[in-house]
């Protein structure tokens, strides 16, 4: 029993490292295409490293929108729950630890499985967004009365496989109008919401006037530079919710006694800053996981893509990303005013959720309905994870109490009807599990067998 759960122990150790988890896979892949010693342990090193860099600047932008959080709150003097998802999972990892753990072993062996049998060639490679997802998956359905034992693991990860598999499916089309080419999938828990943002801007967007093509006066051509632009940009903002707060509770609670336009300004830079050491982690990435990959793609899942953590292209729209993130972040706080009016329960717009989710609305928004799609599309994100959280609230058991909870779409939508079919009853719950995993089936292989006789015809 020991040995077992120090295994347990490492394997979740492992997976909940994106960086020795994406080392791991270039060195597979590369070793499967009989690479030299060398290479290997270069194209090893070097992906994990650019995870390593990557995770470091996400994490720097998260530190500098922590003390934006507080201000906006304090400010506004609002309280109630805030969508985070970390916040909601340490929570229920007190608890829920072992089950999250095996549900997640379970999804990944089932992530691989509907890879190698469908049309949807994606593996799924951030461990943190796994995780996640096993630890609402187990809260969802323990809270529906399934219990702790076998059947929760094993339904558990058929369902969080299953989805995994099939949401990196629904962006990749406008995927490949981001990044130009069909090599890298989107592995993150905003997909559903990411696929919408991208469908508003080819109905409603203008793909002739691009985010990226915004006609700056020669006068201000320092603004085409993004880390120019941004800090700028960052720099009003923060400047203006400082005033707002005032000195005293910035100066008191945040900054520890540094004048409070002045915290403002290098939390603004250090935003910037963080925004530059993820598109070098991008870089780095780009160029080392995609080769390695192949290895994989071509001896255990033939033609299959890595899909990736969600930074993995802002490089690709900068303008976008500005846009996407101010866009939800309004609707956010437009919502909470209107829930404070309605008398429900009031989600507090969570800044890292709406940065992160919103700006890569915007790109997907910008890709196929330019600026008024990236407006458009990151609107409409922004509703969905602003209103959404208040109906996932009654079908998380315990946690419902918690100050915080779940904040992207790829957990709300497929939580909340989880969560109803076990309202229904342990048979529609199970029933409906397996639909969804042999109706994935169906599509990937039936459908896309019938498609390619007809071409062939």
């Amino acid at each position: 029993m020991i040995f077992v759960k120090a295994l347990l122990n490492l394997f979740v150790s492992i997976v909940t490292q994106p960086a020795i988890l994406v080392g791991l896979i270039a060195m597979i892949g590369l070793m499967l295409q009989k690479k030299s010693l060398t290479t290997v342990i270069q194209g090893t090193i070097k992906t994990a490293v650019g995870f390593l860099v990557l995770i470091g600047g996400s994490g720097i932008l998260q530190d500098s929108l922590d003390p934006f959080a507080k201000m906006f709150k304090f400010a506004l003097h609002v309280h109630g729950v805030v969508p985070s998802n970390e916040a909601v999972v340490a929570i229920a990892l007190v608890k829920y630890g072992s089950i999250t753990a095996l549900i997640m072993f379970v999804g990944m062996m089932i992530n691989v499985l509907l890879a190698r049998i469908t049309k949807f060639k994606y593996i799924f490679l951030t461990g943190q967004a796994m995780l996640y997802m096993s630890c609402l998956t187990a809260v969802v359905l323990i809270s529906a009365g399934l219990g702790t034992g076998w059947t929760t693991i094993i339904l558990g990860g058929i369902f969080e496989g299953t989805l995994l598999t099939v949401t990196p499916a629904l962006c990749q089309p406008f995927m490949r109008k981001i990044t130009g080419g069909d090599n890298v999938a989107m592995g993150h828990t905003g997909n559903i919401g990411y696929a919408t943002s991208g469908l508003i801007g080819k109905l409603f967007g203008d793909n002739s006037k691009k985010t990226e093509d915004l006609n700056i006066p020669k006068s201000f051509g320092f603004l085409r530079d993004s880390t120019v632009s941004i800090t700028l940009l960052m720099s009003i903002v923060y400047i203006v919710i400082a005033i707002i707060s005032g000195p005293t509770f910035v100066e008191n609670k945040l900054s520890s006694g540094t004048n409070y336009l002045v915290y403002s300004l290098v939390e603004a830079g250090t935003f910037a800053a963080g925004f530059v050491v993820v598109l070098q982690g991008v870089r780095m990435i780009l160029g080392e996981i995609v080769p390695a990959f192949q290895g994989i793609a071509n001896k255990i899942v033939p033609n299959s893509k890595p899909a990736l953590d969600v930074p993995i292209i802002f490089p690709y729209a900068p303008n976008a990303v500005l846009i996407g993130f101010f866009t939800s972040f309004i609707v956010g706080t437009l919502s909470m005013f209107a829930m404070i009016a309605l008398k429900t329960t009031v989600i507090i717009p969570g800044v890292v959720g709406h940065f992160f989710c919103g700006a890569a609305a915007g790109i997907y928004g910008n890709s196929t309905g330019g600026r008024r799609g990236a407006i458009l599309g990151s609107a409409v994100n922004g509703l969905l994870i602003s209103w959404l959280p208040i109906f996932i609230l009654p079908v998380l058991g315990n946690l419902k109490l918690a100050a915080s909870t779940f904040a992207d779409t790829d957990y709300l939508i497929p939580g909340i009807l989880l969560g109803n079919l076990g309202s229904m009853g342990t048979i529609a719950l199970v029933a409906g599990i397996l639909i969804f995993f042999v109706a994935v089936i169906l599509l990937g292989t039936v459908f896309s067998k019938n498609k390619k006789i007809t071409a062939s015809k």
